[in-house]
């Protein structure tokens, strides 16, 4: 497997492979804000976690998509979850995505510490040449922390996707080279270094 099992942990965040057993946790934490009531997300609806799971640990034997959880240190608490997706490992390649945090979570340094933690994984251990994004035409919010972290829009794909209401999207791709990443890293250490 290109992408092999591994915890990842900074900041009061852990990103631990997804299993069966966060199955409550995922609920609750999809729960806080109603989250899968969004039409431009993936959140699972409360009897639909389980599922959730296993479609992603099937992914994930296939090779096509690693699901972590996201989970805050020192409570022990599942704040969401985030994927490696569509990896291909012939051209070392991966995106990053299906992620949703509780909203307790969102607007706080969860995200950019993900979002950290997997891109230097992804660059530095795994040694991927592109990492990229995607996201709904209309989840503003979503393209505004991917450009935050210093990803460049590739352009977008009209007509992509089916959305959870039966409307079909148009998808908007991101992504950034390894050459990049030095770059973004430094930048992201800087801003996150003015809140602490």
């Amino acid at each position: 497997m290109f992408v092999s099992p591994v915890i990842l942990s900074e900041r009061g965040v852990r990103l631990e492979p997804l299993a069966l057993r966060h199955e409550d946790g995922l609920r609750a934490a999809a729960n806080d804000g109603e989250l899968w009531k969004l039409r431009i997300t993936s959140v699972p609806e409360p009897e639909q976690t389980r599922q959730y799971i296993e479609d992603a640990l099937a992914m994930r034997e296939q090779g096509h998509r690693f699901a972590f959880a996201v989970v805050e240190d020192a409570t022990d608490t599942v704040l969401g979850s985030t994927s490696y997706h569509d990896i291909l490992p012939a051209v070392k390649r991966v995106e990053i995505g299906y992620t949703w945090y509780a909203k307790r979570a969102q607007r706080s340094h969860v995200n950019t510490t993900c979002k950290m933690l997997m891109m230097g994984h992804a660059f530095d251990t795994l040694g991927c040449h592109v990492v990229g994004w995607r996201t709904d035409n209309f989840n503003f919010a979503s393209q505004q922390a991917i450009e935050r972290l210093g990803a460049k829009k590739d352009g977008v794909i009209r007509g992509h996707a089916m959305r959870r209401d039966g409307t079909i999207r148009d998808t908007v791709m991101y992504s950034m080279r390894s050459g990049e990443w030095p770059e973004a890293r430094a930048q992201l250490q800087y801003l996150r270094s003015r809140h602490d």
